[in-house]
């Protein structure tokens, strides 16, 4: 019990208000010490009046007086002459005196301590203002034991008193936070155990209810991480589906594709010029589409497998690309532009350089398309000390605000109506598995610009240098 939330509040009401209760009871048992002591100045005062009324009294009459009043001595002080009103033997010296006249609440306290912890019997002296201005002022002695054992009497029934309003107190705040807060937490984490069994169920998301504000904004919290949690297993699923279909197509893609090779290794051999022409480059597109699909069963995973890096001539890439587009452009209203440097090399893997280009020319390609409008399509490059850089323009409508905020997310940076939103997924992951970047510069409605950038750097083994190797152009001629 002790370890649940509210045990716990159980026992720490009882302890705050047990300590409450101490800082009262001090002041409190200081105030009846005094309150004590001033009765006894006025008990005192009023057996006097037996003596002032008549001069001689008998002395078993003035020991019941004293007795009575719960004192040893009076001595009053009237017209500056100090006088000893009823007297009796004293038990033992006076040890202390105190004067209740103008006393500090710091010294009742202090005397009041004292008095509870010094158990041994003593007689003090105690001063006062007599009542109804009967003198300038009244001492009495008294014993201690009979104060000290009412200060104890007073103490224990005030001890019992602040037990019994800790109890009630801690008994009512213990079920008022089992009801307001601990079986609100207990509905959250259920409902967490029910989403953990079936997360993929969308009937198990918690649905907010609670009233207490912190509470209400926990559950609000914990809605959205199920909500994001559930959509990204159900794409998750999604994922692994296509990718199993994928595998099962790639499979029979590339023994159709197999046998498209051989009877384009036949049309090579045509004597035709036309055919001799475009022979090579249905050759070279059926190869790209076989190693694509035997890629795609090797490695069967959601990932590119590491790029092979070789010495390539980027206008010869370009050139491959545009005439593809070409192709599909059946309308002839997009313009491809080439200002690839005809001499510019660069180390890449051959044919993930043409899957990233292919995808980006073919997104600016379908874009302006979609405006219904003539466009223009440029493939530029550059390079520097550091790296080399290719640029993808189009004069197309620009990206919408939806693809740009997954702009390489799979399934979700899709710019057309129908696009699946993986070419720029797909380009993203193999430039950066080349050490590169892919950026996209600008978009609006003059047009989009994206950026490759492949590092010249090669880091070593230990990783702790790098080596710059010169581009195979500069080296050539070098």
């Amino acid at each position: 019990m002790f370890n649940s939330l509210s045990g716990r509040f159980l026992v720490l009401t009882i302890l705050f208000v047990m300590l409450a209760e101490v800082f009262i009871f001090v002041p409190s048992i200081a105030r009846f010490r005094q309150d004590y002591m001033t009765n006894r100045l006025e008990r005192a005062q009023i057996a006097s009046l037996a003596l002032l009324a008549d001069d001689m009294i008998d002395p078993d009459l003035e020991t019941e007086l004293l007795k009575n009043a719960g004192v040893y001595n009076v001595v009053l002080r009237r017209d500056e002459m100090r006088e000893l009103v009823l007297n009796s033997d004293l038990p033992s010296p006076v040890a202390a005196t105190f004067d209740l006249r103008a006393p500090s609440s710091w010294s009742l306290i202090r005397d009041a301590i004292a008095c509870l912890l010094d158990p041994s019997p003593r007689v003090v002296r105690v001063i006062g203002q007599p009542v109804q201005d009967a003198g300038l002022l009244i001492e009495i002695t008294m014993p201690t034991q009979p104060l000290r054992a009412a200060m104890l009497d007073y103490g224990l029934r005030i001890l019992a008193l602040s037990a019994v309003i800790s109890v009630v107190t801690a008994a009512l705040l213990f079920f008022a936070v089992r009801q307001f807060l601990v079986k609100p937490i207990k509905g959250v984490v259920s409902a967490m155990k029910s989403y953990a069994a079936a997360p993929e169920d969308a009937r198990r998301i918690i649905q907010p209810s609670a009233s207490v504000r912190e509470l209400a904004e926990a559950e609000a919290a914990l809605r959205s991480m199920q909500t994001d949690l559930t959509s990204m297993l159900r794409q998750r699923e999604r994922l692994a589906a296509l990718g199993s279909a994928v595998a099962k197509v790639s499979h029979d893609l590339r023994n159709i594709l197999a046998s498209a090779q051989l009877f384009a290794d036949r049309i090579e051999t045509s004597e035709d010029p036309a055919v001799a022409r475009l022979a090579p480059k249905l050759v070279n597109s059926i190869g790209r589409a076989v190693n694509l699909c035997e890629s795609t069963l090797a490695f069967g995973k959601a990932e590119e497998p590491p790029p092979a890096l070789s010495q390539v001539r980027l206008s010869g890439v370009v050139t491959d690309v545009i005439e593809g587009e070409k192709l599909s452009d059946e309308g002839g209203a997009v313009e491809f532009v080439d200002e690839v440097p005809s001499g510019l090399t660069l180390r890449a893997d051959p044919e993930q350089l043409y899957r990233v280009l292919s995808n980006l020319v073919r997104n600016a390609r379908q874009a302006i398309t979609a405006k219904r409008a003539p466009g223009r399509v440029t493939v530029s490059a550059e390079e520097d000390d550091e790296s080399w850089r290719i640029r993808i323009a189009d004069t197309g409508p620009g990206l919408p605000p939806r693809a740009r905020e997954h702009l390489f997310t799979p399934f979700q940076g899709g710019a057309t109506k129908g696009g699946a939103g993986l070419g720029l997924a797909i380009a993203a992951e193999l430039v950066k598995g080349h050490g590169g970047s892919l950026t996209l510069r600008s978009t609006g409605p003059e047009g989009t610009l994206f950026e490759i950038r492949l590092p010249k750097n090669v880091i070593g083994m230990d990783r702790a240098a790098e080596v710059r190797l010169p581009s195979p152009k500069r080296a050539s001629a070098e």
